[in-house]
Order: C-alpha cells, then structure tokens, then sequence
C-alpha cells in the first residue's frame, strides 16, 4: 500500500493506493505525527511520497521520514516518467510535474493539456510521446475575485454561483460573469491554438474548480480530482 501526501497552498490531500487503485482520499488543514501513524496502522503502508508548493510547516517531515519504511520527497532532481523540457526544471513546482505524470499515465500515447484549477491555474503540455514541455499560470478564480475586491474601493467581493450571465447589468453579475466567462474562453481559446500545434489534443482538468468549469467547456474534457495523487503514486513506483 503506497501514501501519496500532496500539500498545496490551501490544505493536505491524501491518497492511499494499493497497487494502481486508489482506495482511500481525505483531506488535512494540518497533519500530525497521531494522524500519520493511524494511516500507516490503517493501511499498512510500504512507501510513501511527498508533494509540497510551499514549506513544510503543516506536517512533521521528520518524523514522517523516520515513520515510512520507504520514503521520497518529490524534488526537481527525482526520476520522472516523463522527459522534462522545461527551462529552469528547478523552479517548476513539482505538483504540476505530478499531474502530468497522472495524467499521462491514465491517457497514454496523447497530446495532454494539463489543467490543474486551484489557487492559481496552471495548464501544461504533454506530447504523446512522453515530453513535458511547460505551460502557463494565472490566477485561479477565487483569486481573481478577491483581488478585484481589494485593489479598489468600491467592488464588492463575488462568490460563484451556478447561474453566470453572458454579461452583467449590475455590478455583482459583471464581476461574477467577467472572471468565469474570462477563465471559461482562457481555457477553450488554449485548446483551440494548441490543437492547432498538437493533433488530438486532450484537456484532462484537476483541483478544486474543475468540476465547475466542467459543464462550462464547450469541448471534450476529462476530469479528475485526484489526478495529482494518482501521478504521485506513478512517480513513486517508477521509482521502486
């Protein structure tokens, strides 16, 4: 049974895997050394591994290092199933490489564009033969209305909703319909250009807001919420 931990900027997600198959997911404001050992006595872990965008202070690593019979933090410098051609391989944020690597995994053989929509969007590109290429960030939708509110004086702060205008005729619903409308055309404009460069281009989106946007999407799409788990535990077997 392998622990996939990814800690992200908002909360610690995990999976528990036995071989291919995800068995378990839950979801931590904070992890403990009391919750780790429940999870390893739980599930009899054999290996774990670790995805981290920001420091470490919400979980105990050493302790999580000790406890694991086998252990591995994803690093820019850990072996990957896929051929990394990114720039600067050191400042690409190792969660992006793990859904990449899920969902290359899960569509083989297929030009990917990668979207993972949490609190900034990131979208990547995979080739069918296996080359990560790179890809973009911008704010993810939460961000986006937040910053609208606190960078001026007067616009107020926008939840989503299921119901978005084309246009808005008051100030709430041109906020609402401005940023996902804006995300909605982002998303569907980089399918239609890179399609363009990479035939049979396929859009698998992960993270919070891609259910969301799913119904959206005039295009075909995949969805996942757990893509970035499921990359994690390829990456560790690749590395067994």
């Amino acid at each position: 049974m392998n622990l996939t931990i990814d800690q992200g900027n908002t909360a610690i997600k995990v999976g528990i895997f036995d071989g291919d198959r995800l068995v378990a997911t839950n979801r931590y404001e904070k992890l403990d050394e009391q919750q780790i050992d429940q999870l390893l006595d739980d599930y009899q872990i054999s290996a774990a591994i670790l995805s981290t965008v920001g420091n470490t202070s919400k979980l105990p690593l050493d302790y999580l290092q000790r406890a694991c019979p086998r252990f591995l933090r994803l690093s820019a410098q850990t072996p990957v199933p896929l051929v990394n051609e990114y720039g600067t391989p050191t400042t690409l944020g190792v969660d992006r490489m793990a859904s990449c690597v899920g969902a290359n995994y899960l569509l083989p053989n297929t030009n990917l564009l990668v979207v993972d929509m949490g609190t900034c969007i990131t979208l990547d590109v995979v080739t069918a033969d296996g080359r990560f290429l790179g890809g973009n960030i911008s704010p993810g939708m939460a961000m986006r209305f937040k910053a609208l509110h606190q960078y001026t004086s007067a616009l107020p702060l926008v939840e989503p909703c299921e119901n978005v205008p084309l246009y808005g005729n008051n100030t709430h619903d041109a906020i609402l319909s401005g940023v996902v409308q804006a995300i909605t055309y982002e998303l569907e404009g980089y399918c239609k250009n890179l399609s363009k460069k990479y035939p049979g281009l396929s859009l698998y989106l992960t993270g919070g807001d891609a259910f969301y946007f799913e119904k959206r999407l005039k295009i075909s799409i995949f969805v996942n919420p757990n893509l970035l788990l499921v990359g994690l535990n390829r990456i560790l077997q690749f590395n067994a």
